[in-house]
């Protein structure tokens, strides 16, 4: 997707800041592990959708900056540099590379249905628990293996559910947002 109105790039950029702050508190508490399920996922899911890489990074990357800064937009309304050093720290800080993933996948497909964007989708999450369960490692002092069971394994089933749905909404969110792009022509 080649759009080059900035006005449009940016209402969308700060209109996916806001989806992932939002869809950070919703969340659901495991009582067997430290990490919480939530949908902030889905919304770096479709910042890769709706938005070329480079305003796809920007976007998230805005996201963890004003997270970061304390404004209380991490899961559970928190916010500050201790949420990014604290166990969950690392799934945050990959959302910027989870975004340009799907973008980047996206932008070799033409022609788009719903298994393209789960493909770009799934592929992102494994990244995603890649970095999440590395910096989880070093934080919380467990070897890998101890790791993945807590933050990786017992997520899998609600994430793949996530990725069919998001990859229906995608498709949605397209055909619809392709009808008021002309707004900011």
């Amino acid at each position: 997707m080649k759009i080059k109105n900035h006005t449009y790039l940016m209402v969308v950029s700060g209109l996916c800041v806001a989806l992932t702050a939002v869809c950070a508190q919703l969340i659901v508490i495991l009582p067997f592990t430290p990490v919480q399920i939530t949908l902030s996922v889905c919304a770096v899911y479709m910042t890769g959708v709706l938005l070329p890489k480079r305003w796809a990074v920007y976007s998230q990357l805005a996201y963890i900056l004003l997270g970061g800064i304390g404004i209380p937009i991490f899961g559970k309304f928190s916010g500050g540099l201790g949420v990014l050093a604290g166990p969950t720290g690392g799934y945050i800080l990959v959302y910027p590379i989870m975004a340009l993933i799907v973008a980047a996948i996206l932008e070799k497909f033409s022609e788009r249905n719903p298994l393209h964007y789960m493909l770009a989708m799934f592929i992102s999450l494994v990244v995603c628990y890649i970095g999440g369960s590395i910096w989880f490692c070093f934080v919380a002092h467990v070897d890998l293996m101890k790791s993945l069971s807590l933050t990786v394994l017992p997520f899998v089933p609600f994430d793949l559910v996530k990725i069919v749905f998001c990859g229906f909404l995608a498709q949605a969110l397209i055909k619809a947002l392709s009808k008021q792009k002309q707004l900011f022509a």
